[in-house]
């Protein structure tokens, strides 16, 4: 089946020049991105020194992926990307005055709109991307300030994937293009070592001071079942039935203590993995708790794992952030965002930092994955979810590749109800024999 038709629209290499009076070359500024119906981005600037471009960096900024159908509402309502400059940092939400450039915090320095061309999704040249704006412009007053931006259109298709129901209940998975869906995988939800549900975890013992205390606590142990969500697995199959990816449940969630969630500071986890050489192979760790500060929210981290046979290579962080659970959300790898790939000590590289150290042990990831790589929908708590899941169309060679994607889409998801507060009872198809 064919792939669906997205569109992104990509803001970049930002920079600020003052003229005259201005402020000095250390002045710091943050922008509001703006498109109708889509969420605000927000992102920091530095001013440029003599206005020299060849000290913009050319990083991406923000980025908005819009389906086609989505896209061509904004070209023919004549709508238009607007960029917002203000002064300051902005810290948690708030922004921060860092210079006397006028007064108040967070003053408006100036506004910059650009309309969108379609030329690049209706089969214009420069393999479906085209640059709509780059270079200076003025935005302040007295033609004192001006910015640096560069804003690209760009064709972006995808592979997308619909589970026919929540990935506890082992649904189908359909690929969908428009009203067209298409079987092309089968799920299982199963439950490993359903007999050491209610063995103790280790941590029990460890925290026993004496010999009295281990007595007591196996005492209560065996009154009261320990608080733990472990053994959860999702395989996924192809239409013959052979495996083809799995998610596994690696580290149990459990309660921190004196608690009744999962804290971050001992999250739990799961394995993503392909087949290979006859037996599973670990290709990414996806962790997750509940906020402590933002009780609402599902925090998470996904790492790719490199491959076991090549030594000197860390893990690297793809995606890091949060989702309500009162609302869900969408967990999204994009690699050409700066807010992703985040950092790691031996695994970590920027867009477009150049250092070689992010060259030496970073490029492995990134010569894997480039630009929009997946993003899927996440249910909130109380609520069904069938996962929705985006696979960049460049990310997918094979049929182990797709599923990979789904496994993982689907203990994202899974991992909504793991984070749930201990007091509360999952529902029955999430629970082992006694529970």
């Amino acid at each position: 089946m064919d792939p669906c038709p997205y569109v992104r629209i990509v803001i970049g290499s930002l920079g600020l020049k003052f003229s005259g009076d201005g402020a000095p070359p250390s002045t710091t500024a943050y922008c509001k991105i703006k498109l109708k119906n889509q969420p605000t981005q927000f992102t920091e600037i530095s001013s440029v020194i003599n206005g020299d471009a060849n000290q913009v960096n050319d990083q991406v900024n923000a980025c908005f992926n819009l389906k086609k159908s989505e896209f061509d509402k904004v070209v023919d309502k004549s709508n238009m990307l607007k960029i917002e400059v203000y002064s300051g940092r902005r810290k948690s939400g708030n922004p921060v005055c860092t210079f006397g450039f006028g007064s108040g915090s967070g003053k408006l320095l100036g506004v910059v709109t650009v309309g969108l061309d379609s030329e690049a999704v209706d089969g214009g040249g420069n393999r479906g991307c085209v640059v709509v704006r780059n270079g200076w412009v003025v935005i302040g007053d007295k033609n004192m300030v001006n910015l640096h931006l560069s804003i690209r259109v760009e064709r972006d298709p995808r592979f997308v994937f619909e589970f026919d129901g929540e990935p506890e209940c082992s649904p189908q998975v359909f690929q969908v293009n428009g009203n067209v869906r298409q079987a092309v995988f089968t799920s299982k939800f199963s439950f490993r070592n359903n007999r050491d549900q209610n063995l103790r975890s280790d941590s029990s013992l460890s925290e026993s001071g004496n010999s009295k205390s281990w007595l007591r606590s196996i005492q209560k142990e065996k009154e009261k079942p320990v608080k733990e969500r472990k053994g959860w697995s999702i395989t996924i199959h192809d239409l013959s039935g052979s495996p083809v990816a799995m998610a596994s449940m690696v580290t149990p969630f459990v309660p921190s203590h004196g608690t009744d969630s999962v804290s971050s500071s001992n999250p739990g986890a799961w394995l993503i993995l392909r087949p290979g050489h006859n037996t599973w192979k670990p290709w990414g760790r996806l962790e997750a708790w509940r906020e402590s500060k933002h009780k609402d929210s599902l925090g998470y981290r996904f790492e790719l794992l490199p491959d076991a046979a090549v030594s000197g290579l860390d893990p690297v962080t793809l995606s890091n952030s949060t989702v309500s659970f009162k609302t869900g959300g969408k967990f999204t790898i994009d690699m050409s965002n700066c807010a992703s790939p985040m950092s790691t000590p031996n695994g970590s590289f920027g867009s477009g930092s150049g250092s070689s150290s992010d060259f030496e042990f970073g490029s492995w990831a990134h010569l894997m994955y480039q630009g929009f790589v997946m993003s899927s929908s996440v249910g909130g708590e109380g609520r069904g979810c069938k996962p929705e899941v985006e696979v960049g169309i460049q990310h997918v060679t094979c049929t182990e590749d797709a599923a990979a994607f789904v496994a993982l889409a689907a203990a994202m998801d899974l991992c909504v109800d793991a984070c749930q507060p201990f007091s509360r009872k999952l529902r029955p198809e999430l629970r082992h024999d006694g529970e």
